[in-house]
């Protein structure tokens, strides 16, 4: 098992990443914080969302192969349904580093998406946010990760 931290900092040093379930309403919907932040920071972030064609004023693919080039890293911000389907493509797609979102609730974290994740090779980080670590992080998301850490949203291993 590896630490959060050091987790998180081999994630965020992948530049091409795509994060599903960007909305078109966006409305603090934690998929578009994620991916305005990357690309604030100067990531080349796709935006994932099967029913959109545009999103945040960025083009919209309708899943991980749709985008050209691929990508190495996916943040997975839908709900926990949709995170077994996305882990199977990125297993399909040889796609290696997954973060599962989640800030208070059950977020996007699912245990047999994981699992499966861990079962091919990926290394998978089932709860937390980007935004709370290394280059993308914020002073309110810092203290959100303190906050989560105790009731258990951010895992302190992967």
């Amino acid at each position: 098992m590896t630490n959060i931290k050091d987790a998180a900092s081999e994630f965020l040093t992948h530049k091409r990443v795509a994060v599903t379930g960007v909305s078109r309403s966006p409305k603090n919907h934690g998929a578009n914080v994620v991916f305005n932040r990357l690309r604030d920071r100067g990531y080349e972030v796709f935006a994932v969302n099967p029913n959109a064609e545009q999103v945040e004023g960025a083009t919209a693919y309708h899943d991980l192969s749709a985008i050209p080039g691929g990508v190495e890293a996916v943040v997975i911000g839908t709900r926990p349904e949709a995170a077994d389907q996305t882990m199977r493509e990125c297993a399909a797609l040889g796609i290696k580093h997954v973060w599962m979102h989640r800030g208070p609730g059950q977020g996007s974290v699912s245990k047999t998406a994981a699992d499966h994740g861990r079962e091919h090779g990926i290394a998978v980080i089932d709860g937390g946010c980007p935004c709370m670590f290394g280059p993308t992080s914020d002073p309110g998301h810092k203290a959100m990760r303190v906050v989560l850490s105790l009731g258990g949203n951010v895992p302190r291993q992967v």
